[in-house]
Protein backbone atom coordinates (compact mmCIF):
# COMPACT_ATOMS: atom_id res chain seq x y z
CA UNK A 1 0.00 0.00 0.00
CA UNK A 2 1.18 3.79 -0.54
CA UNK A 3 -1.10 5.49 1.88
CA UNK A 4 0.14 9.18 1.96
CA UNK A 5 2.69 8.51 -0.57
CA UNK A 6 3.10 11.79 -2.27
CA UNK A 7 6.41 11.15 -4.53
CA UNK A 8 5.66 9.38 -8.04
CA UNK A 9 8.93 6.75 -8.49
CA UNK A 10 8.53 6.68 -11.99
CA UNK A 11 9.65 3.19 -12.13
CA UNK A 12 13.20 4.19 -10.93
CA UNK A 13 15.84 4.15 -8.63
CA UNK A 14 16.34 7.38 -6.52
CA UNK A 15 19.89 7.99 -8.39
CA UNK A 16 18.47 7.38 -11.49
CA UNK A 17 15.06 9.64 -11.16
CA UNK A 18 17.24 12.36 -9.48
CA UNK A 19 19.38 12.21 -12.87
CA UNK A 20 16.15 12.06 -15.25
CA UNK A 21 14.46 14.88 -13.64
CA UNK A 22 17.63 16.67 -13.17
CA UNK A 23 18.47 16.23 -17.60
CA UNK A 24 15.09 17.05 -17.74
CA UNK A 25 14.69 19.97 -16.33
CA UNK A 26 18.01 21.21 -18.01
CA UNK A 27 16.35 20.30 -21.12
CA UNK A 28 13.00 22.92 -20.27
CA UNK A 29 15.07 25.58 -19.39
CA UNK A 30 17.34 25.49 -22.57
CA UNK A 31 14.60 24.89 -24.67
CA UNK A 32 11.24 26.12 -23.06
CA UNK A 33 9.19 23.43 -23.99
CA UNK A 34 9.19 20.22 -23.70
CA UNK A 35 7.34 16.69 -25.07
CA UNK A 36 7.23 13.88 -22.40
CA UNK A 37 4.31 11.55 -20.95
CA UNK A 38 2.29 12.91 -18.30
CA UNK A 39 3.68 11.54 -15.39
CA UNK A 40 7.20 12.49 -16.13
CA UNK A 41 5.94 16.14 -16.53
CA UNK A 42 4.21 16.06 -13.12
CA UNK A 43 7.04 14.50 -11.60
CA UNK A 44 9.13 17.21 -13.75
CA UNK A 45 7.08 19.90 -12.79
CA UNK A 46 7.22 19.32 -8.64
CA UNK A 47 11.68 19.37 -9.09
CA UNK A 48 11.85 22.38 -11.59
CA UNK A 49 9.30 24.97 -10.39
CA UNK A 50 11.54 25.71 -6.88
CA UNK A 51 14.68 25.61 -8.99
CA UNK A 52 12.84 28.39 -10.54
CA UNK A 53 11.95 30.46 -7.92
CA UNK A 54 15.46 30.41 -6.84
CA UNK A 55 16.50 31.75 -10.13
CA UNK A 56 15.04 35.35 -9.53
CA UNK A 57 17.55 35.76 -6.71
CA UNK A 58 21.01 35.81 -8.53
CA UNK A 59 23.15 35.12 -5.48
CA UNK A 60 26.30 33.08 -5.48
CA UNK A 61 24.36 30.91 -2.85
CA UNK A 62 21.29 30.60 -5.17
CA UNK A 63 23.49 29.59 -8.22
CA UNK A 64 26.03 27.09 -6.21
CA UNK A 65 22.69 25.36 -4.67
CA UNK A 66 21.37 25.22 -8.64
CA UNK A 67 24.03 23.79 -9.50
CA UNK A 68 23.87 21.09 -7.32
CA UNK A 69 20.80 20.46 -8.56
CA UNK A 70 21.50 20.27 -12.57
CA UNK A 71 25.16 20.02 -13.05
CA UNK A 72 24.70 21.90 -16.30
CA UNK A 73 26.72 25.60 -16.67
CA UNK A 74 25.22 26.47 -19.81
CA UNK A 75 21.63 25.78 -17.99
CA UNK A 76 22.82 27.67 -14.68
CA UNK A 77 23.63 30.87 -16.64
CA UNK A 78 20.11 30.71 -18.23
CA UNK A 79 18.35 30.45 -15.58
CA UNK A 80 19.51 33.29 -13.73
CA UNK A 81 19.73 35.57 -16.66
CA UNK A 82 16.72 35.41 -19.44
CA UNK A 83 14.37 33.52 -17.65
CA UNK A 84 15.15 34.98 -14.21
CA UNK A 85 14.03 38.36 -15.43
CA UNK A 86 11.16 37.50 -17.69
CA UNK A 87 9.68 35.59 -14.35
CA UNK A 88 10.83 38.31 -11.96
CA UNK A 89 7.02 39.00 -10.98
CA UNK A 90 5.19 36.18 -11.21
CA UNK A 91 4.65 34.84 -8.17
CA UNK A 92 5.09 31.05 -9.21
CA UNK A 93 3.19 28.73 -11.46
CA UNK A 94 6.46 29.15 -13.99
CA UNK A 95 5.49 26.09 -15.85
CA UNK A 96 2.02 24.75 -18.04
CA UNK A 97 1.08 21.18 -19.02
CA UNK A 98 -0.69 20.56 -22.18
CA UNK A 99 -1.73 16.87 -22.36
CA UNK A 100 -1.44 15.98 -26.17
CA UNK A 101 -3.08 12.28 -26.46
CA UNK A 102 -1.50 9.06 -26.69
CA UNK A 103 2.05 7.68 -27.86
CA UNK A 104 1.33 5.45 -30.61
CA UNK A 105 3.42 2.47 -29.72
CA UNK A 106 2.88 1.82 -26.06
CA UNK A 107 -0.43 3.66 -25.42
CA UNK A 108 1.41 5.85 -22.76
CA UNK A 109 -0.25 9.52 -22.12
CA UNK A 110 2.29 12.15 -23.72
CA UNK A 111 2.19 15.70 -22.29
CA UNK A 112 4.24 19.06 -22.89
CA UNK A 113 5.50 20.67 -20.68
CA UNK A 114 6.41 24.78 -21.32
CA UNK A 115 7.57 28.01 -19.32
CA UNK A 116 4.42 30.53 -19.05
CA UNK A 117 6.13 32.92 -19.95
CA UNK A 118 7.72 31.90 -22.95
CA UNK A 119 4.63 31.16 -24.76
CA UNK A 120 4.04 33.29 -27.89
CA UNK A 121 1.14 31.22 -28.62
CA UNK A 122 -1.19 33.26 -25.85
CA UNK A 123 0.85 36.39 -26.37
CA UNK A 124 -0.59 37.94 -22.79
CA UNK A 125 2.86 39.34 -21.93
CA UNK A 126 4.60 39.21 -24.95
CA UNK A 127 7.91 41.38 -25.15
CA UNK A 128 7.01 43.15 -21.05
CA UNK A 129 9.16 42.50 -18.27
CA UNK A 130 7.11 41.88 -15.11
CA UNK A 131 8.21 43.95 -11.96
CA UNK A 132 8.42 42.09 -8.78
CA UNK A 133 4.55 42.10 -7.11
CA UNK A 134 4.85 44.07 -3.80
CA UNK A 135 4.33 41.18 -1.07
CA UNK A 136 2.37 41.97 1.69
CA UNK A 137 1.84 40.05 5.11
CA UNK A 138 -1.59 40.23 6.23
CA UNK A 139 -2.08 38.95 9.69
CA UNK A 140 -5.41 39.50 12.10
CA UNK A 141 -6.04 42.65 13.36
CA UNK A 142 -6.95 42.76 16.72
CA UNK A 143 -7.90 46.14 16.91
CA UNK A 144 -11.22 45.81 14.83
CA UNK A 145 -12.46 42.68 16.84
CA UNK A 146 -11.24 45.04 20.14
CA UNK A 147 -13.42 47.71 18.87
CA UNK A 148 -16.66 45.50 17.84
CA UNK A 149 -16.46 43.84 21.23
CA UNK A 150 -17.11 46.97 23.39
CA UNK A 151 -19.99 48.87 21.95
CA UNK A 152 -21.39 51.49 24.43
CA UNK A 153 -24.32 49.90 25.93
CA UNK A 154 -26.37 51.54 28.55
CA UNK A 155 -26.40 50.77 32.17
CA UNK A 156 -29.53 48.02 33.22
CA UNK A 157 -31.13 49.22 35.97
Amino acid sequence: MRHGDKINNLGRTASHRAALLSNMTCQLIMHKRIVTTLAKAKALRKYAEPLITKGKENTTHQRRTVFSYLQDKEAVTELFGPIAEKIGGRPGGYTRIIKLGIRQGDNAERAMIELVDFNEIYGKGKGEVKEAAKKTRRSRSTTKKADEAAPETPAAE
